[in-house]
């Protein structure tokens, strides 16, 4: 996949099969839109180019950023994209200028000039422009007034659900990790570089690898314990994350950490992704740590068993 920080630096394509998005969490609705994509330009020996736009415009439109949260971080999202087939990603930064541009001059200016549409795909609610202007009706007008077809995809269902960022976000903060990453056809995670902590874990056999995360729009599951598989060098291992205060060693702030079974490896400094499978209990405040380690073994047989069966 090639990347684009300025649209000025792609070039013109022949048959260029495009859509355009956030696209936050590459749930499965937004694989629905690509996997067509990619099976046009197939058909019609075109290109797959997705145009998205950085920062996310609600972090330039909406006055309070500090409660918005993203799925993926931009290089998630980015290595998704490379993962699903797309041949070109343009990059277009987000401004309060920028997001004055009605529907009409963003198709002719970007997409027909820059890009040379030849097919649009968009999602069910699809909207864009100036005040969120531009829908699929109007995009059809667009395209049989600039000459490029216009395919709308229908939404995704799961478990009766059509399946949204919306609802995604919801139900990690519901802490309902499986119902998330059924919606969004893979494992959420969370990457981080392993820092140091006040050590207590492993003073009563749950050494654990505590993270710390760089980009500060990343959403965080609900709190909870869970189980967990946690790549590091490109190996995949097993354990149990933990999400929150600590309430029974007194911690200060949120922490995300991760206990890793059979593994005694010094990882500080390193940079480690941690995938939540299922979450298996609420955080709770235990009468010292003796309580603590007794509830911890019970998790670990219960993780271990749950992989088992898996």
């Amino acid at each position: 996949m090639k990347i684009y920080q300025d649209i000025k630096d792609f070039p013109k394509a022949s048959t260029a099969i495009v859509t355009v998005g956030t696209f936050d969490g590459l749930h499965l609705g937004h694989q629905k839109i690509i996997h067509r994509m990619t099976a046009l330009a197939k058909e019609n020996n075109g290109e797959t180019v997705l145009v998205t736009f950085d920062p996310h415009p609600r972090l330039v439109v909406n006055t309070n950023t500090h409660e918005i949260k993203f799925i993926n971080t931009q290089n998630r999202k980015f290595a998704l994209l490379n993962d699903l087939g797309i041949d070109h990603l343009i990059i277009i930064p987000f401004t309060k200028e920028f997001a004055k541009t009605s529907s009409e001059d963003f198709i002719k200016e970007y997409l027909i000039d820059r890009i040379g549409t030849k097919k649009l795909i968009v999602g069910y609610d699809h909207h864009f422009g100036r005040d969120r202007e531009g829908n699929y009706e109007k995009l059809h007008q667009l395209g049989t007034k600039y000459g490029f077809d216009v395919e709308e995809i229908s939404a995704q269902y799961i478990d009766d659900i059509a399946v949204s960022s919306t609802k995604i976000r919801k139900a990690l903060m519901d802490g309902d990790i499986k119902l998330a990453n059924k919606m969004l056809g893979y494992t959420y995670s969370i990457t981080g570089v392993v820092v140091e902590g006040n050590k207590i874990g492993r003073t009563i056999g749950f050494p654990t690898a505590n993270i710390e995360i760089e980009d500060k729009f990343k959403l965080i599951a609900a709190g909870g314990v869970y189980a967990c598989k946690v790549g590091i060098d490109g190996k995949e291992f097993v354990g149990m994350g933990n999400i929150g205060t600590r309430p029974t060693v007194g911690i200060n702030g949120l922490v995300t950490e991760v206990h890793i079974f059979d593994y005694d490896k010094d990882i500080y400094g390193q940079e480690i992704t941690i995938c939540f499978i299922d979450r298996i209990r609420d955080e709770k405040k235990f009468d010292g740590l003796d309580e603590l380690k007794s509830q911890l073994q019970q998790d670990r047989i219960l993780v271990k068993n749950l992989f088992q069966q898996a």
